[in-house]
């Protein structure tokens, strides 16, 4: 794939569709193509060049660019990325440590390898504004009410569909030995919403009677719960027979 010859207004159209799919900044999907392709040039320049790109946001023109950055003699490691303030004269009047020489550099052709690794960085960093996404439109909505769809079980605990994203149910917040199948629509109360190192988390429940139910006994509220998942199960029965 190269770049060049690319329509470069292409990636401002697959960004702007992608972030209206799953509802974030268009820009933070610029930001993700513009690692992933720095990421496939540094496979061409080097490793330990730091080569970054730039995508116009009008244009969708993508420019890349090697940066060194002045260092004092001592602190001198990376060689392809940086250089003492006496290498640096050769290049810039009156260098001084901290500043930066930024010189554009060829674009890059992407191949097949790189090309998946860079839709792989693009993936990765939709998912986690997703995520993010999904906490800030969540995280004030601790002990409220929602209704959700169950999409599947993973170790006894219940993946549920919120809208936005997805919240766990876990074994020890459901009721009794309560069964839930796939696309089965259950009321559940927002216990917890934090961040963790995997990811912002939702977590629901199902046994907070004094909120789902405030004026029910324990036992009236499972029994009414179990009962009730019951009949709409066989309302579903039903209704396939009757089609």
């Amino acid at each position: 794939m190269a770049i060049t010859s690319a329509n470069q207004l292409e990636l401002l159209q697959t960004a702007e569709a992608v972030a209206r799919e799953k509802m974030i900044d268009p820009g933070l999907v610029i930001e993700a193509m513009e690692e992933s392709l720095a990421r496939a040039a540094k496979s061409r320049y080097g490793a330990e060049m730091d080569i970054r790109v730039s995508i116009d946001r009008k244009t969708g023109r993508a420019v890349f660019t090697r940066v060194r950055t002045v260092v004092t003699e001592d602190l001198l490691e990376n060689y392809q990325a940086e250089f003492t303030v006496e290498q640096a004269k050769q290049y810039m009047e009156s260098p001084e440590v901290g500043q930066t020489l930024v010189e554009e550099v060829p674009p890059v052709e992407m191949g097949r390898i790189a090309a998946q690794a860079a839709k792989q960085v693009i993936l990765q960093k939709v998912r986690e504004a997703e995520r993010d996404s999904q906490f800030e439109e969540f995280k004030d909505r601790a002990g409220t009410i929602i209704n959700g769809l169950v999409k599947r079980e993973e170790y006894g605990n219940v993946i549920v569909d919120i809208g936005r994203g997805e919240a766990v149910l876990r074994r020890n917040e459901k009721i009794g030995r309560e069964s839930y199948r796939p696309n089965d629509r259950i009321r559940v109360y927002i216990k917890d919403v934090r961040r963790e190192q995997r990811g912002p988390q939702i977590f629901l429940s199902r046994v907070q009677r004094q909120n789902l139910w405030p004026n029910c006994s324990r036992w009236k509220f499972q029994k009414f719960m179990m009962v009730s998942l019951r009949l709409k199960r066989l309302h579903v029965i039903l209704v396939s027979r009757a089609k």
